[in-house]
């Protein structure tokens, strides 16, 4: 050992005692300047945080406070639901697990049945996505800069569907005018036909666009798409035009059209039977050409008393514009005036299909004209007052 030094074996290097100090006041050092650091950034952070919520703007906060009420109402509404099936399940006797939506409307149909004719107002229960409209997402930024060029509009989404169109039909202005240089005109077998669709409504357009339109942007919205898909070479762009159309329904079941007859006075006859409305039976009979008249039971039109009846007899010959061109001969029994009425009126829109197009077929069928009314009184039940009605109950 040398005076004055105190040898430390290190397998690197070998330091002195006044040498371990100073490593020891350097380590203390770093470690408060780090500590320093770790502080500053903090600080740094916290005053980028206050400057950015200063920077926002009323609009985004206003945006994100109605965003958090309504994810947490959607949030409750959803919870409700999945209580609501499963109690559903359990009544049912399946697994709630594997109770489907579907599951869920055969359950609604069974234990609340309804003679409504208007599906929306029969009761169901559907998911809080379905029943509740859908909400746009922010369309602006912290600072209120908007994302969209059209923002300021007031309807970006709908314009922009304005806009894309026009912006199609130049583009098939330009083809056309490069297919008349090269002198060749356009196949008539690719014409876009849409005969078998038609344009989505005004409600199904603002739930695609998720905004409010007036009745004239929706004359526009028509418009503009009609004058595109007249173009020549229109089919090039189906896919959008196509986007807003929507089939028309399925047939399910396709009658064929009775085939007349002709009569001695050289007149095409339909006869149709078994026309069913409530208790009511008729049997109605077509002839053409007619100059309109109507026999009922050997009277004429006077034969029900009340203007509604009459309206809803008459209405299938307005509808196809017949009311002129075909004389109606029916014998109606049973039921009162409004069974009686719509079994004839039924009858006359089944007989009327031999003299028309499809076109028009396909019109009387979407108006409900070809659907026979079912529906019939529902039958008092034993241990009740009526149908639906109860005894009045009391506990003393």
């Amino acid at each position: 050992m040398i005076r004055g030094f105190n040898l430390v074996y290190d397998p690197f290097r070998i330091i002195n005692k006044n040498t371990t100090l100073s490593l020891n006041v350097f380590i203390t050092t770093v470690k408060n300047l780090s500590t320093t650091q770790v502080c500053n950034e903090k600080l740094q952070t916290s005053v980028a945080d206050v400057q950015q919520k200063k920077t926002q703007s009323k609009a985004m906060k206003l945006y994100l406070e109605r965003a958090r009420e309504h994810d947490e109402f959607m949030k409750t509404q959803r919870h409700e639901y999945e209580i609501g099936k499963r109690h559903l399940a359990n009544m049912m006797g399946e697994n709630p697990e594997t109770f489907t939506q579907k599951d869920v409307d055969e359950a609604i149909e069974y234990l609340f049945p309804s003679g409504l004719y208007d599906k929306k107002a029969r009761p169901l229960m559907k998911s809080p996505e379905e029943v509740f409209p859908q909400r746009k997402a922010a369309e602006f930024d912290e600072t209120g800069r908007p994302f969209h060029f059209l923002f300021y509009t007031g309807r970006p989404y709908f314009y922009q569907i304005l806009h894309d169109a026009v912006q199609k039909m130049n583009d098939l202005y330009k083809f056309e005018s490069a297919m008349v240089k090269k002198g060749l005109v356009p196949d008539p077998n690719l014409k876009l036909e849409l005969s078998g669709y038609q344009w989505i409504d005004k409600g199904a357009l603002e739930t695609m666009v998720v905004e409010s339109l007036t009745l004239r942007d929706y004359e526009t919205f028509i418009n503009t798409l009609e004058r595109l898909s007249e173009l020549p070479y229109s089919y090039r762009e189906k896919d959008f035009v196509l986007r807003y159309c929507k089939p028309l329904l399925n047939q399910t079941k396709t009658f064929e059209a009775i085939q007349p007859q002709v009569d001695s006075d050289g007149r095409q006859v339909v006869t149709v039977y078994d026309c069913c409305r409530k208790t009511a039976r008729a049997t109605v009979t077509l002839r053409m050409p007619g100059t309109g008249k109507i026999d009922i039971n050997g009277k004429d039109i006077t034969y029900f008393n009340d203007i509604q009846s009459r309206d809803q007899l008459l209405f299938p010959l307005i509808f196809t514009n017949m009311q002129n061109k075909v004389d109606v001969e029916a014998e109606v029994r049973n039921g009162g005036p409004s069974g009686q009425a719509g079994a004839i009126r039924w009858g006359i829109a089944w007989g009327l299909r031999s003299f028309l197009d499809y076109n028009m077929m396909e019109k009387m069928r979407l108006a409900g004209l070809l659907t026979m009314d079912f529906r019939t009184r529902e039958r008092k039940k034993p241990g009740q007052a009526g149908a639906r009605k109860k005894f009045t109950w009391k506990k003393r």
